[in-house]
């Protein structure tokens, strides 16, 4: 995409199906694609999945990457993100009938030459699409995967490139839209067959960039099911951000105690100002002068009128009283913005 290798969303499916596999978790709840995995020009690329122990059966998985380097340890890059389950899928369905009685052909002819004039250059494994039908709203696509990739298949669960292929139909619904829509969000996934080199496919739109899809073999028989999938668009730029070295690392997030700078006002003696009722804060008792003022406004007065700037300040947050959580946020973001303004408390805090 855009002069970018990117490894296709299919993919994480994969290898989220693998691990459940793994782990007892023949379904993947949900699957949340973070950030593309951009393969450099060379060199190798280091994957690693990380699956929480759960209860009730569910566990977390998240899915990284880094550049492999010799000369130096690269930050690993979250891509996904998502939560497995137990239980086997529940198939009531079948494609045997093929195509849909009353379905109507879809020209497939020059998608991927459009495609490409949107950015998106699909290679020989990924032009495996046949044909396509509509009946309503759904789509009916027949895929395989081309020969050489054919070979490869058994030891996947649903072959990344064939599942990625069947997508391709999408853009035939909408041949004037702008950009590529690539899989966002991937839920309620289930397997029931494995290594199909050929499908057939039903794809419902769910609603606005949302489908859902049941995958069968050559003969209708069932492979998977897909409750949901969403797309989104994704931009040249979105690439670039996910291409830098420190894009989506593990970062966290660590407080620096800001300088007090010392005003040259009479402060430090001058004890604590809270800004409610002292009584019920309980500032009683803490060793220093405590002065009670109605608000930031009742202290701002009270300098006007000659009072000393306080040493500390305390602001009392009441929660509860039929106050929402917006209410409160906002009222001590109000308070916080009036202390800012104030030059006269650059030595307080």
């Amino acid at each position: 995409m855009a002069g970018s290798v990117l490894v296709p969303g299919t993919v994480f499916v994969e290898l989220a199906v693998q691990a459940g596999d793994r782990v007892g978790c023949a379904r993947v709840e949900e699957l949340t694609l973070q950030a593309p995995l951009v393969l450099p020009e060379d060199g190798a690329v280091q994957v690693q999945l990380s699956i929480d122990g759960g209860e009730d059966g569910r566990r977390a998985l998240r899915v990284y990457s880094r550049v492999e380097e010799a000369e130096a340890e690269q930050p690993w890059t979250l891509h996904a993100t998502g939560a497995l389950a137990a239980g086997a899928p529940a198939v009531g369905w079948d494609l045997r009938v093929w195509p849909p009685v009353g379905a109507e052909a879809v020209v497939v002819d020059g998608l991927y030459e459009r495609l490409s004039g949107v950015g998106l250059a699909y290679g020989p494994a990924f032009r495996g699409l046949r044909e396509v039908w509509k009946q309503g709203e759904d789509l009916f696509v027949e895929a395989a995967l081309p020969e050489g990739v054919a070979e490869d298949g058994a030891g996947f669960g649903l072959h990344p490139a064939l599942l990625d292929t069947v997508l391709h139909a999408l853009a035939l619904q909408d041949p004037a839209a702008e950009g590529a829509m690539l899989p966002f969000l991937w839920s309620g996934v289930s397997l029931s067959a494995v290594g199909a080199s050929a499908v057939r496919v039903r794809l419902t739109p769910r609603g606005r960039g949302e489908i859902g899809l049941r995958v069968a073999d050559a003969v209708g028989e069932p492979v998977a099911e897909i409750e949901s999938l969403v797309l989104r668009p994704v931009s040249t730029a979105d690439l670039a951000a996910a291409n830098s070295p420190t894009a989506e690392s593990l970062f966290r997030l660590e407080w620096v105690p800001a300088p007090v700078a010392r005003s040259e006002g009479p402060v430090g003696s001058a004890g604590w100002a809270v800004l409610g009722d002292v009584e019920s804060g309980g500032w009683r008792g803490a060793g220093v002068p405590v002065t009670s003022y109605d608000g930031l406004a009742g202290l701002v007065a009270a300098l006007d009128g000659g009072a000393t700037v306080p040493e500390t300040v305390v602001l009392p947050v009441a929660c509860g009283g039929g106050a929402g959580v917006g209410d409160v946020v906002a009222g001590v973001l109000g308070v916080v913005r009036g202390w800012l303004a104030e030059e006269r408390f650059a030595g307080s805090r």
